[in-house]
């Protein structure tokens, strides 16, 4: 809280009548709006900027030793649950990547536990060393088309509206909803007026578009090519450029970002597991390959930070000047992002601030109700009427699937995988403890010969996902999956070969961020010795229950079609 007293030290410390709290020495300030750099101190009272471009004092310092000072990077979505770790974990292993703001979506915990999963999220973001921002979930459930662990209308999110670290509505992924005139989803969007509303439009244009957009909505991350994105520019949304362990959307986007369009382009992870986080890296990543692909360079750091901030009216942080909250990143190269230090409303971030948070007690440590199943489960009896069999076609680096078919073999055992082929079964099992659903079909693309991987991060709604060459094992690594109270498995030869648990809601883990990462190494390893050929298998499994995203999915209600937003005859 600033008092008059607190204020008007940060005046004179700014102005050099009085000594600051800490000083950085000696660094070169990148400016993100002009470009320029200059050798300079930065200033800070309490968690606040009060001085840059002149030399200071300061009750404590911090050597810049000539390293680069940029604003703190802000990732603008994703899904902390997602990475598999508490917002605790997640903040000890993302923070010292100079990610110290990060705007959350609780949607995946919140489709399993509803108020009480955003109600432990905003209890986390008080204590965070990273300032933890909060947009309340639109969509749980994401559709009517799977059973879902909770449901939330516009009374549930009024509760948390006016919480300090909440600044909007999340990620309108229901767009047919929205343009239909859906009466839940418009009472949302009417309360919402005047404040942020998050976009997920995928592959959305024209009229529909605009339709989608005069509900105030303002962001998307769900474009997958430059023409989308454009359009979306053109049309006053901002792009949110993603680059996540599935979403891999940089490469194809890379162009948009200049200097005509950087204040209105911020970067978005959607999500990383540690895995991926201690092998690549978290925003860094994308910042040094973003400026490798001939990105200018200050451009790309603003769109990490200032246009970040601005896009999500944000408007105490962004920049390293004087009246701005103090998150400052240091660097040693700023082509490579490497960075050295980073600094954290005012506090350089040492192990020691990470000890001092308070604990908050896990949740949904008995979400897990499914059902143990048997081989026969998966038994997808022949259609007499149908020759051909849908397949969910699955591509590298894309939550997006396609739409195939095949002329499967049957047998006494009904419709037979065609390993040859490429094409495999999948089920989705409704483990809310609602209704038992089992939906089975095929998938091509993950290169299984034999074995099965199972997973409880399924999104939006977090059945249990479970891809394999047999019956057996794909019986396995769900009833193993069932024991642990959620997580990954892989089964092999009719047992786990390997798995890690996640009985926070089925989603998050109660170990370390680098346990976890030890244990996704493992999985991996296990999943790759089955013939997989998916570079991140587990996350991509976690997508294909998703109905809002095109084009084929499977829920546990059944073989849906994204496009006709219907499900399959």
């Amino acid at each position: 809280m600033i008092t008059p007293e607190l204020l008007t030290r940060m005046i004179k410390a700014g102005a050099g009548e009085v000594p600051a709290d800490v000083v950085i020495k000696n660094v070169r300030l990148l400016d993100v709006i002009t470009g320029t750099v200059t050798h300079t101190d930065i200033a800070i009272v309490a968690d606040r900027i009060v001085g840059t471009y002149g030399y200071y004092h300061g009750a404590r310092l911090i050597e810049g030793d000539n390293r680069y000072a940029v604003p703190g990077f802000i990732d603008t979505h994703l899904h902390i649950e997602s990475s598999l770790v508490t917002p605790f974990e997640f903040d000890r292993c993302v923070l010292p990547h100079g990610v110290t703001t990060a705007i959350c979506d609780p949607h995946e915990i919140a489709n399993v536990l509803g108020a009480e999963g955003i109600r432990y999220f905003l209890e986390c973001a008080e204590r965070t060393v990273m300032d933890v921002k909060v947009n309340l979930s639109s969509c749980v459930p994401a559709t009517p088309h799977e059973t879902s662990g909770a449901c939330l209308e516009i009374a549930d999110l009024e509760k948390f509206r006016h919480h300090p670290h909440v600044i909007g509505l999340a990620e309108m992924m229901n767009f047919p909803g929205v343009l239909a005139g859906d009466p839940g989803i418009i009472a949302k969007l009417v309360a919402f007026q005047g404040v942020h509303i998050d976009g997920h439009a995928p592959l959305l244009t024209d009229l529909a578009l605009n339709g989608y957009l005069a509900a105030g909505i303002r962001t998307d991350h769900e474009a997958t090519t430059a023409v989308e994105a454009r359009e979306k520019l053109s049309k006053g949304m901002a792009i949110l450029i993603r680059e996540g362990s599935v979403s891999k959307d940089l490469e194809a986007l890379a162009e948009i970002l200049d200097a005509n369009t950087s204040a209105y382009v911020a970067l978005c992870t959607d999500d990383r597991n540690p895995l991926d986080i201690l092998e690549e890296g978290h925003l860094d990543s994308s910042i040094r390959r973003l400026i490798a692909r001939g990105r200018p360079l200050h451009h790309v750091y603003r769109a990490a930070s200032h246009s970040a901030a601005r896009i999500f009216g944000l408007k105490d942080r962004g920049l390293v000047a004087p009246g701005y909250r103090a998150d400052v990143v240091l660097v040693d190269s700023l082509e490579q992002c490497r960075v050295s230090d980073v600094v954290s409303a005012g506090r350089l971030v040492r192990p020691e601030l990470f000890e001092a948070r308070q604990p908050v007690p896990p949740v949904g440590l008995a979400s897990m109700k499914a059902k143990r199943v048997r081989p026969t489960t998966f038994m997808v009896p022949a259609n007499p009427q149908r020759n051909e069999t849908p397949v969910i076609a699955v591509r590298p680096g894309l939550i997006l699937t396609y739409r195939e078919t095949a002329t499967l073999e049957i047998s006494e055992r009904g419709v037979l995988p065609d390993l040859d082929a490429d094409i495999i079964k999948i089920a989705v099992i409704e483990r809310h403890g609602i209704n038992g659903n089992v939906a089975l079909s095929f998938a091509k693309g993950f290169g299984l010969k034999r074995g099965a991987i199972a997973s409880s991060v399924g999104h939006d709604s977090h059945n249990i996902t479970v891809v394999g060459a047999t019956d057996e094992d794909m019986a396995a690594a769900v009833n193993r999956l069932i024991e642990l109270g959620g997580g990954f498995v892989v089964a092999d030869g009719g047992r786990a070969v390997a798995e890690l648990a996640l009985p926070i809601a089925g989603l998050m883990s109660l170990l370390s961020f680098e346990a976890v990462a030890d244990k996704l190494h493992k999985l991996r390893d296990a999943a790759y010795g089955l013939g997989c050929t998916l570079p991140e298998p587990f996350l991509q499994v976690a997508f294909l229950a998703l109905p809002v995203i095109p084009h084929l999915k499977l829920t546990d209600k059944g073989l849906f079609d994204v496009d006709k937003f219907a499900f399959v005859e």
